[in-house]
């Protein structure tokens, strides 16, 4: 599987620390999406922050019906473990991303990385997996944000497919990879969720995105939320391009304080 690593000019030379951003990319993403259409390397320049863009799903693995929609199987990992055969020897995003790829980075890069300084941000089912992997894993990732998340999953149509196929029919399982019900029982360190939403998206307005439902579980905990709701924005990354710099912004705030 291939992986994005940007290093800002800071790196250069080594021998410093400095913080790391992981974006996760959404449905029939790769890793080159960021890369090429978000203009993240601008800001990350400016604050020194390291920036790794895993891709969105195993690659080069033949199950059948993995290509037969661009919601399911291939570039549409969901950043979960499966668990339903056959997808469960490699559907496995979740452990990937917080535990083989995070642990490569500190690895690989030890004489640049500070490992006490990560965040995470992603759009779409890209949001909704730095989200669940932020609350599923207190303390891994000190700041989080997130561009059009599917919020809750296990109540829209492009969740229920995906963790039918990946999970199974029992919807106890869901809600381990739901953001919505992790906040409710979320207990680590304080942590603010950055929510950014197109009023524009088709699908917000669908309701496959519910970002008011993960406001509504957050107050009901009273876990900080921000949710910006940009007037005319859809769910391109001309919308992503135009607040990428907010959103590296809140971050520095975070990992930089």
């Amino acid at each position: 599987m291939n992986f994005s690593i940007y290093l800002p000019p800071q790196a250069e030379g080594g021998d410093v620390k400095l913080p790391v951003i992981f974006y996760l990319s959404g449905l029939t993403c790769t890793e080159q999406n960021f890369i090429t259409k978000s203009g993240f390397q601008r800001y990350a320049a400016e604050h020194g922050i390291i920036v790794v863009g895993p891709d969105t799903s195993p690659r080069g693995v033949k199950i059948p019906g993995d290509d037969e929609s661009w919601d399911f199987g291939v570039s549409a990992g969901f950043y979960l473990d499966a668990e339903k055969a056959p997808w469960s020897n490699h559907y496995r995003m979740g452990s990937y991303l917080n535990k083989e790829l995070y642990d490569l980075i500190l690895k690989a890069f030890c004489n640049v990385v500070d490992p006490n300084r990560i965040g995470i941000m992603g759009h779409s089912m890209g949001g909704h997996g730095a989200l669940v992997s932020t609350l599923r894993n207190p303390g891994l990732y000190k700041s989080v944000s997130a561009f059009a998340p599917i919020c809750n999953p296990s109540a829209c149509p492009w969740g229920v497919k995906a963790f039918t196929g990946y999970l199974g029919e029992d919807k106890n399982k869901w809600q381990d990879w739901d953001a919505t019900e992790l906040v409710k029982k979320y207990d680590g360190p304080p942590l603010t969720l950055l929510v950014d939403q197109g009023a524009a998206d088709k699908f917000y307005i669908e309701k496959q995105l519910l970002p008011e439902n993960l406001v509504e579980a957050c107050r009901s905990v009273g876990v900080p939320v921000i949710l910006n709701l940009r007037e005319g924005y859809d769910h391109s990354y001309y919308y992503i391009s135009t607040y990428i710099g907010e959103h590296m912004d809140f971050h520095a705030k975070i990992l930089k304080a």
